[in-house]
């Protein structure tokens, strides 16, 4: 059991990898701020720091968005890809913005929706995107590589090395009554519009306009699914007549064999699923 305290009033959560020495300079901001491995051990919190990427921010968000807690995130993970949606593109501005966010009293604080999963598992919630056939295979052989090469384009690597031996299969989407069907290498649901490590497969996607940004792409010869890979990153694989995008507020994905779905980085559960939102359900501090 979680024994609380209610004396510190701003909890810093980190990366394994990060060091307790990267908390300093927003520590002499806000002298009340402490390192803790979960925010439950803390009552009456006013702002929550991560010190992480996706990942880290994925783990603790069931516990934020039930207390809507102000959360700043510090880009210090591989990717950083909710961050750098957020417009926090490194230490520098995310220091900034907790400087405003304690001068101001917290008139930087936007409130942004959450996307939520049922499947076989419970309900999953995350923050930047979730999928399901090749990427979640590039995603699951990426988590396996040192943390330094998925800072260095591992999951890139992970991709093509996965679109080799990913075999398409059928999807059935149905987004409130709109039923595709298309065999295809992958979907992809998107609540902010990037994921590995910058790659925009969702480039309409708004964090908090109501609707899930939708991308499947369809099967296609590999060569020339290969050759669209760096199409991503600036959004402009929309142009493949392979791929389908749309928007909905909610959607269920089934798959001719269960895949694996992962979100925010992070394995979730198998196919069959229901993807919806949770509007305005997460309180992030952003530059001013």
């Amino acid at each position: 059991m979680v024994q609380t305290r209610a004396t510190v009033t701003v909890a810093a959560l980190l990366h394994p990898n990060v060091p307790r020495t990267a908390v300093d300079r927003f520590g002499a901001i806000a002298s009340d701020l402490e390192i803790v491995p979960d925010v439950r051990e803390l009552e009456h919190l006013s702002a929550v720091l991560i010190f992480g990427g996706d990942g880290t921010i994925h783990r603790h968000l069931p516990e934020l968005h039930r207390r809507r807690i102000p959360t700043l995130v510090v880009p210090k993970g591989s990717g950083n890809d909710f961050a750098k949606a957020l417009g926090i593109t490194n230490e520098k501005v995310a220091l900034a913005a907790w400087k405003t966010f304690c001068q101001s009293g917290g008139t930087n604080v936007r409130e942004i929706d959450l996307g939520v999963i049922q499947g076989s598992g419970g309900e999953v919630l995350f923050c930047c995107v979730t999928g399901a056939g090749l990427d979640s295979a590039a995603n699951s052989m990426a988590n396996r590589m040192p943390s330094w090469l998925r800072g260095a384009g591992g999951y890139l690597l992970a991709a093509v090395q996965s679109l080799m031996t990913f075999e398409p299969t059928e999807f059935r989407l149905n987004a409130e009554g709109r039923e595709t069907r298309k065999r295809g290498f992958f979907v992809a649901v998107g609540n902010a519009h990037r994921y590995g490590r910058g790659m925009k497969v969702a480039p309409q996607a708004e964090l908090d306009d109501g609707q899930l940004d939708i991308c499947l792409v369809g099967a296609m010869n590999r060569f020339k699914l290969l050759c669209c890979v760096p199409t991503v990153f600036a959004g402009a694989h929309l142009r493949i007549k392979e791929v389908e995008y749309f928007r909905a507020p909610r959607l269920g994905i089934e798959t001719g064999r269960p895949l694996d779905v992962y979100a925010d980085g992070e394995f979730a559960c198998t196919t069959p699923v229901e993807i919806g939102l949770l509007p305005r359900a997460f309180r992030v501090i952003v530059p001013a």
